[in-house]
């Protein structure tokens, strides 16, 4: 299915990630990014993506919402070991810092955001 379920938001900046552009993007990355491990038939996934999306919006540019589709990119999701999903990794620097599996509470990611990122970032 390469159709996603989720509608778009133009409000916040999602950059789609697949095997060819991860490297790349992330080693140019600046900030935090949250990299959201999905599939478009899950529905802790579609649950948890309007809190991603608000808290990167809210971040005002420090946090960036990046998603692998993980039926469209197996191998990306075996390279991180992604076994459940929706798995959120914490990217900092260009390396993975953190992590949540599942559809953790709102106040859990927004502890792991003021960690990495520090205060304020967190509405």
């Amino acid at each position: 299915m390469t159709q996603q379920q989720e509608p778009p938001r133009p409000d916040a900046a999602i950059v789609h990630l697949t095997e060819q552009t991860y490297d790349e993007a992330l080693a140019a990355a600046d900030g935090v990014w949250m990299v959201d491990f999905w599939a478009p038939w899950c529905r802790p996934c579609v649950a948890l993506a309007p809190v991603l999306e608000e808290l990167a919006g809210a971040s005002r540019g420090g946090v960036t919402l990046a998603k692998v589709n993980v039926d469209e990119q197996p191998i990306l999701a075996a390279r991180y070991g992604i076994r459940s999903i929706p798995t959120v990794l914490f990217v900092k620097n260009g390396k993975v810092a953190d992590q949540v599996v599942g559809a953790v509470p709102r106040a859990q990611i927004e502890a792991k955001l003021a960690v990495l990122v520090g205060t304020g970032v967190a509405s």
